[in-house]
């Protein structure tokens, strides 16, 4: 055996070797979609219920007279800009020196975890059609050989698979990117009220922590 047929046998057992490792990525992904569309018809439905924001002047006016985000703005914003404001009080009632670094910090923690969990959502959104395409092309290559042996029924068999893979693969990239697409908005939304009342919150910082010294 030459040295070139050694590295193309070589080549064709890994290749051929990774066909279950891509099914069962597929499977994984395939369930983890199932997951994430369940945690964001729940988060949908929760934001649905939140009362609509009719103008944001006047809750900024309302932290501006209390000093700080009275709890009846809560039920405006999702659960992660509550938990972000329920945190912001904290601090606010702590009045401390370095405050705005404090809150610069706080911010910035929640806007990285929030990017994180839209993150999971947009790898699917890469490797689902990349998972497909191998899964393609790996039962391909086995049925090509078994078509030269005149195997019609591996022949058949590999087809299945390489179809079904491709299929699956491309329907997680289109899923994760609708998904992807409906999060994204989402934190947008969520970073944008979060830096409002921020910089609402850094402004009066100077002025009433001066005042209770």
């Amino acid at each position: 055996m030459n040295f070139s047929a050694l590295l193309q046998t070589i080549i064709y057992i890994i290749s051929s070797s990774l066909l279950i490792p891509v099914m069962f990525l597929l499977v994984f992904l395939l369930l983890w979609m199932l997951f994430i569309s369940g945690m964001l018809l729940s988060e949908w439905i929760e934001r649905k219920k939140l009362k609509k924001i009719v103008n944001i002047n006047l809750l900024l006016d309302g932290v501006a007279e209390k000093k700080k985000i009275p709890e009846e703005y809560f039920e405006y914003f999702s659960l992660y800009v509550k938990s972000y404001f329920k945190r912001l009080n904290e601090l606010i009632s702590l009045k401390d020196k370095l405050f705005e670094i404090k809150v610069e910090n706080l911010l910035q923690e929640k806007e990285l975890n929030m990017l994180k969990e839209l993150d999971k959502i947009k790898m699917v959104i890469r490797i689902g059609p990349s998972l497909g395409l191998m899964g393609t092309l790996i039962p391909m290559g086995t049925g090509l050989a078994s078509l030269g042996q005149g195997d019609i029924t591996k022949l058949s068999s590999s087809l299945i698979i390489a179809f079904t893979t491709t299929v699956v693969g491309l329907g997680l990239g289109v899923v994760a990117f609708f998904y992807g697409s409906i999060k994204e908005r989402w934190i947008q939304e969520d970073m944008k009220n979060m830096e409002v009342f921020t910089e609402t919150i850094a402004k009066l910082n100077g002025n009433y922590l001066g005042e209770s010294k």
